[in-house]
């Protein structure tokens, strides 16, 4: 028992601050092409049926065993880029991982976020996804930060042992144990103590019962009447940030050093910018909590779904590991973040869950103007689609893409996979 404690603890701990999700999705209906100083063609493909577009066949692919199948049979018809309309928008479609970095490294002239209308008024206004300029930096370089910093990464190290071994002490040999409501458990109450300081019991209970109702609204139909989906999430909402803004009046209130940080409210707190009002902190505190609901519970139940159909990785992870605990017992020390960097092979079964894992099938941009990537004229207006699923399971990037493999991290400079964290996606 000892043994699995360890293991999972540790990779529990590494895969913590790796991933934070949002998904981006546009709604708005807008097909009109502007006049464009390229000479480059808009990319193959069809705008479907009019409104709806190719969205319905979009979906009901998203629901079978191979999403990515709709993308696949397009990039057949009309090559890794191609043009669609879904979710209400004309679309460019990428399953270019070139492409893909070019538009995800453009600033806020070029491309903006792009979202559903349900998903915006969840967030509100203030939300880091939808803020822009010097505000969204601000925020941004804060909070990211924070989560970079020696002092959370050593809570988050001490946290996670202490709520994997509690976990662990309640399971029993005659009972199933559903390892994602585990995980989503350690996972919500370890970033919720690093967001806003909150510990275990009665008000995390409460809060983690309303945000269950919050999250459910995310993908919802934008129809805001009492008893719809996105009404009752909103209502959980505002429970939420009345929580966390008693929290941090008690904070403003206390009189404690200014100097001292113990979570992400702290910091915003201590910035002198009159524009992070409460509102902003409140409200963004309930949108970082997305990933210990979601992207964070789903990758750490995955990799335990592979590593016991794959006997020779779980036999080599646990090697690693067991050397690593030997290794801590003899010097009489516990386990600290910066250990993880000697477990190369724990990292490679990580990065192989990301890739094959797909928690974030994709994210939406908008063009703020006329531009031309790779040869491709990409309108003012468009959405484009980067799908990641695609670039991740492409046989022409990766052999037997299907199969788990955490051995072809080996050599990390040759195979490309979009990654999630609190700086945002990046290609690695």
């Amino acid at each position: 028992m000892d043994n699995i404690i360890w293991i999972l603890f540790t990779t529990s701990t590494i895969f913590f601050l790796t991933i934070f999700l949002y998904k981006k999705i546009k709604t708005s209906i807008n097909i009109n092409i502007s006049p464009s100083k390229f000479k480059s063609p808009l990319p193959l493909g069809t705008l479907g049926w009019p409104f709806i577009g190719e969205t319905i066949d979009f979906i009901s692919c998203a629901y079978t065993d191979h999403p990515e199948s709709f993308m696949n049979k397009r990039r057949l018809m009309y090559g890794n880029v191609f043009k669609s309309h879904i979710f209400g928008s004309a679309t460019i479609v990428s399953t270019d991982a070139e492409l893909s970095r070019c538009v995800l490294q453009s600033d806020s002239k070029t491309f903006v976020p792009s979202y559903p209308k349900s998903l915006t008024e969840l967030m509100g206004k203030s939300s880091i996804l939808l803020i822009n300029g010097s505000l969204q930096r601000r925020v941004h370089g804060l909070i990211g930060a924070f989560f970079k910093s020696p002092l959370l990464k050593a809570q988050i190290t001490r946290d996670m042992q202490k709520y994997v071994q509690e976990s662990m002490n309640c399971w029993k040999e005659d009972q199933p144990i559903y390892i994602q409501d585990e995980t989503k458990k350690i996972a919500f109450q370890v970033l919720v103590k690093a967001l806003i300081s909150l510990d275990p019991g009665e008000e995390m209970e409460f809060l983690k019962k309303q945000f269950q109702e919050f999250i459910a609204g995310l993908m919802s139909l934008p129809i805001n009447i009492p008893g719809s989906r996105l009404y009752r999430s909103l209502q959980a909402k505002k429970k939420m940030v009345k929580l966390v803004q008693e929290i941090i009046h008690a904070k403003r209130n206390s009189g404690v050093n200014s100097t001292v940080t113990k979570d992400v409210v702290d910091v915003l707190l201590n910035d002198t910018s009159e524009r992070l009002t409460d509102d902003l902190i409140s409200d963004n505190m309930i949108d970082l909590m997305i990933p210990g609901e979601d992207s964070v519970p789903v990758l750490m139940s995955l990799a335990i779904k592979y590593l016991s159909d794959c006997p020779s990785a779980l036999q080599q992870l646990t090697e690693e590991n067991m050397m690593l605990k030997r290794q801590k017992d003899q010097l009489g020390e516990l386990l600290c973040w910066s250990d993880y960097l000697s477990l190369t092979f724990t990292q490679n079964v990580i990065t192989e869950t990301l890739r094959m894992g797909n928690i974030i099938n994709g994210v939406m941009r908008k063009a703020m103007k006329d531009i031309k990537i790779k040869g491709y004229l990409i309108p003012k207006g468009w959405c484009v689609f980067m799908y990641f699923r695609s670039v991740h399971l492409d046989e022409n990037q990766y052999d037997s893409p299907y199969k788990f493999n955490p051995w072809r991290w080996q050599v990390r400079n040759k195979l490309p996979l979009f990654c999630f964290s609190t700086s945002g996606v990046h290609l690695v």
